[in-house]
Parts: C-alpha cells; structure tokens; sequence
C-alpha cells in the first residue's frame, strides 16, 4: 500500500478504514478527519482518480478492486474524472481546523478540489 504511515493499527484494519474513507470522500466530495489519516487518504484518492481518467476497462477493474461501492465507481468515471481531465494531480486539498475536543488530535477537512 502506498506510505508508510501505520495510524495504530493492523494491516488489515488500516487497508479496511482507507478503502472506506476513499470512497467516502468520492461519493461526498469532503471528509473531517484527523490529519495524519488525511494525508493517507490523499494519496489513494489521487491514485484513483488518476487511474479513472484513463477510461478503458483495465482502469475500471483496478478502480473497482479498491472503491467498495460500484455507484461510487460510476460516478468517479462519470463526473469526477472527466473535471480533472486537464489537471495533473492535486485533486484534493487539505485544510487543518485545529485540534479535536478530548484528545487533542490536529483535524483537518480533506476535499476534491
């Protein structure tokens, strides 16, 4: 898996809770997250949707081994990809909100641009 970071959990856990928040963030176009999970959600997202602007079947299958919902595939290669046809890479954006009531982790909002 792309980085290194391993956010306190098992392999599997980590590969779980990124799949989702992937997905997440391209059905809603935004997440509030910690910052270090943002910036590992960065990564796999722009991987993504990097993979779908090339829109032929071996781009859809990797797409699809990865996005657990097929809806969310769809409209990744539907709207999403073709928006960012002109741009290469920086898909997202990052923007810190301070720390999280409780434990005082740093949070941030991570969005498509």
């Amino acid at each position: 898996m792309a980085g290194s970071r391993k956010l306190g959990r098992t392999t599997d856990h980590r590969i779980a809770m990124l799949r989702a928040m992937v997905t997440y963030l391209l059905e809603n176009g935004s997440i509030k997250t910690t910052v270090t999970r943002a910036k590992e959600v960065r990564s796999m997202a722009e991987k993504m949707i990097t993979t779908a602007k090339t829109n032929d079947l071996s781009s859809k299958r990797k797409v699809l081994a990865y996005v657990t919902k097929e809806d969310v595939v769809k409209k990744l290669f539907d709207e999403i990809a073709p928006k960012y046809a002109d741009r290469n890479g920086g898909y997202t954006r990052i923007i810190k909100t301070g720390p999280r009531r409780g434990d005082a982790a740093e949070m941030a909002i991570i969005e498509l641009v």
